[in-house]
């Protein structure tokens, strides 16, 4: 499980700390939530949801989120969903740079850097906050899937840096869409770094392209 904290909001799991912490449901040593994963969550039913997720080995957004009323989908249902939700995206995200990639049962919208921010900046350009917003709107009629937000750097420059920026990024684009009321609870965020690049660093082009903020949105299965 790759969560390492349930917070009371949003603002408070931004907060950065730069050491490690155990894993509360693998018991593994990992990254705090500066530089690795947060899980977000919304008041007490989120924090019992995280107490049943380590009980039974599911992820605390699910079980938070079935606790709260939202039910999960039926096994026959998942794909129909996930295809309502795709093309509702797709039509949203026309044009404005994010490509839409469907994965099993998964959506992976890839948001490049030049489009989202500027140079070593952790501020959402003004002109992509709309595109959030578009995003943001498809998230709220489909409530029942989990949102994962990572952050991806090139390779330039420091490791630690880069790790750090990357993670700002991913919490901007997560604060952005909760402050258009997407629910807190179905929020993962997790600063990547440079470790999982998408093309080669040895070209600008390459490395432009490994500048991303990626959102995997997962449907929650009942």
């Amino acid at each position: 499980m790759k969560s390492t904290a349930i917070a009371a909001s949003l603002v408070a799991a931004l907060t950065l700390s730069a050491c490690t912490t155990s894993n509360p449901y693998t018991g593994q040593t990992q990254l705090s939530n500066a530089t690795g994963g947060t899980l977000i969550g919304a008041g007490a039913g989120a924090v019992a949801g995280g107490i049943i997720g380590a009980a039974t080995g599911t992820d605390p957004r699910i079980a938070a989120l079935i606790g709260a009323g939202i039910g999960g989908i039926a096994g026959a249902g998942v794909g129909s969903y996930m295809d309502q939700q795709e093309a509702e995206l797709r039509a949203q995200l026309r044009g404005t740079g994010v490509s839409v990639t469907r994965v099993g049962q998964q959506i992976i919208l890839n948001m490049p850097s030049n489009i989202t921010f500027s140079s070593d900046s952790a501020t959402v350009q003004q002109q992509f906050s709309q595109t959030l917003v578009s995003v943001a709107l498809v998230l709220k009629k489909f409530p029942k899937t989990i949102v994962d937000v990572y952050g991806h750097t090139d390779s330039s420059g420091d490791d630690a840096y880069n790790l750090q920026l990357s993670q700002r990024r991913a919490v901007a684009v997560a604060t952005l869409l909760s402050s258009q009321g997407v629910d807190q609870r179905r929020f993962f965020i997790e600063g990547r770094g440079e470790i999982d690049p998408i093309s080669t660093n040895a070209t600008e082009v390459g490395r432009a392209t490994n500048r991303r903020v990626e959102i995997k949105l997962s449907p929650v299965q009942g």
